[in-house]
């Protein structure tokens, strides 16, 4: 399978350096040209009359995962409001490459107006990129690999995701302590810079010894397993930090079962319900929330304006907030606007 997509890679860049060279390679969390999501209609307008007629299409990682099935519930939100068309599809897991490539093309094909995807890895995609540019159909990189040509991204910043978990390590440990970190897929943004957030920021400070970083490719058994072990080999580790929240949950059974529940602190990222209801049962200690259902929502503004013909930021970053059991309530609300007003007193 991997052969095969490199191939298709390799097929498509000649065909794309003309359109790569208007544009650096994205970095999402670092690219200058930015706007916040609350800045949009006062920098851009409100949003142009929409045409009923519109078809958009999204494109997911996987159906599997809490987090992806949220961000297509913001997408569909906002076409319920406006009267047009979403489709929203996955790939059957998130190794199926091929799959979620299939998928953006042939919604392409069916003439779709705009593609919201969220790649699987940073470079699968590219394809599909680039037969829609040919044919001026926007895309926009939702979370959270990044396509290094993508003219448009939304999503928040990945490396921050770390950065506030290790800050509350620094905050609630001053004396320090042996940590590790459960890491997504290898080669994809997002998993490095959360990882690379998490470490630079305990560097910085001295006091903390990273003992183990190895991934899990978002697997909840790998996490548990990777856990287990690390945990044998270090048993008086005081925390570790992963990459989503499905991995978490993973080790926190590794630390339930090896008795480490008041010793060891587990931290996610994504915000999934389960994540918010092992918060308030005492075993997990904390989330970074990424919002999905309002990143999509966010995500879906952006499309209707560029499909509008509108000239916007190539990333609009969307909110994120560490979550424990200290707000963990206040956050729980299903309450959009009251979400939205929290999210901006932050």
């Amino acid at each position: 399978m991997k052969k095969l997509l490199l191939s298709v890679l390799a097929s498509s860049l000649f065909c794309s350096t003309l359109y790569a060279a208007e544009l650096a390679p994205l970095q999402s969390d670092t690219e200058p040209d930015r706007t916040d999501w609350t800045q949009l209609d006062s920098k851009y307008g409100a949003l142009p009359k929409i045409d009923s007629k519109l078809k958009i299409g999204g494109v997911s990682k996987t159906l599997t995962n809490e987090y992806w099935r949220s961000l297509g519930e913001g997408y569909q939100n906002v076409a319920k409001q406006y009267g047009f068309t979403v489709a929203y599809q996955a790939a059957a897991n998130e190794d199926d490459q091929l799959g979620q490539l299939s998928i953006a093309e042939t919604l392409i094909s069916q003439g779709f107006n705009g593609l919201l995807v969220s790649p699987q890895t940073d470079i699968n995609l590219e394809p599909a990129l680039e037969s829609a540019n040919s044919k001026n159909i926007p895309v926009v990189n939702v979370n959270d690999a990044v396509m290094p040509n993508a003219r448009y991204y939304v999503g928040n910043v990945q490396k921050d995701n770390g950065v506030r978990v290790a800050k509350w390590f620094i905050q609630h440990y001053p004396q320090g302590g042996k940590v590790a970190v459960i890491e997504g897929q290898p080669g994809v943004y997002a998993a490095g810079q959360r990882t690379r957030g998490f470490k630079e920021t305990l560097q910085a400070n001295g006091k903390f010894n990273l003992v183990a970083s190895v991934p899990a490719n978002w697997s909840r058994e790998q996490a548990f397993n990777a856990a287990s072990t690390i945990l044998q080999q270090h048993p008086d580790l005081i925390g570790f930090y992963a990459n989503n929240d499905t991995m978490a949950l993973g080790v926190v059974e590794a630390v339930r079962s090896l008795n480490k529940s008041e010793q060891t602190r587990v931290f996610g990222t994504d915000g999934i319900s389960d994540a918010y209801a092992s918060i308030k049962r005492g075993e997990l200690t904390g989330t970074v929330d990424s919002f999905p259902v309002l990143t999509g929502e966010v995500a879906m503004d952006v499309m209707l304006r560029l499909v509008n013909g509108q000239k916007l930021s190539r990333v609009i970053s969307t909110p994120q907030a560490l979550i424990t059991k200290e707000n963990v309530e206040a956050f729980s609300t299903k309450d959009n606007s009251k979400l939205r007003q929290l999210l901006t007193q932050q």
